[in-house]
């Protein structure tokens, strides 16, 4: 006879992979409370991706099959919204059968920011169901140090005080 290893790790990714799935496939569209009737109801929820730099963030959002003019995208210094609409391409076939695993309908998505960005200066880019944007970090974030209290880990950190420019520094 065998041993066989237990892995609890794997067993709890199998677990919660088998939960992601029932969800998508049982979550009712109305209880998002987002405007829109979608009585065969499953969400649209695109995935994103962020990566942020000394500079900048950069948000990626996943929307295959929508076009640039059914979005709605706001920016604010702290957080991206997006919205929109995929619509079905229904063709009425005389008998036949048609099998769809696609997502028709509205979506909404806000998406916190890691830091404060000019919302002013966003550069947009749409391409092949891809929408990136690059937000600017706004000045007082490019050069804020926040140091950490490691004794009470519990206690917040607190802001370094910026340099004076006319201060001179004694080594």
């Amino acid at each position: 006879m065998a041993l066989i290893r237990w892995e609890p790790y794997r067993e709890m990714e199998n677990i919660q992979r088998q939960m992601n799935r029932l969800f998508d496939r049982m979550m009712p569209y109305g209880n998002l409370g987002i405007e829109g009737d979608r009585p065969e109801g499953m969400t649209v929820i695109p995935a994103a991706e962020i990566h942020e730099t000394e500079n900048e963030v950069k948000v990626k959002i996943e929307v295959p099959g929508i076009e640039a003019k059914d979005l709605d995208v706001k920016v604010a210094a702290e957080a991206v919204s997006i919205r929109g609409e995929r619509r079905s391409e229904v063709n009425r076939e005389n008998g036949g059968t048609r099998v769809s695993e696609f997502r028709y309908g509205s979506f909404q998505r806000v998406i916190p920011l890691p830091a404060r960005v000019q919302n002013d200066r966003v550069r947009a880019d749409f391409q092949n169901g891809v929408l990136c944007l690059t937000l600017p970090k706004a000045e007082d974030e490019k050069h804020r140090v926040v140091t950490l209290n490691l004794q009470g880990q519990n206690s917040p950190g607190r802001s370094l005080p910026e340099p004076s420019p006319n201060r001179s520094e004694v080594p």
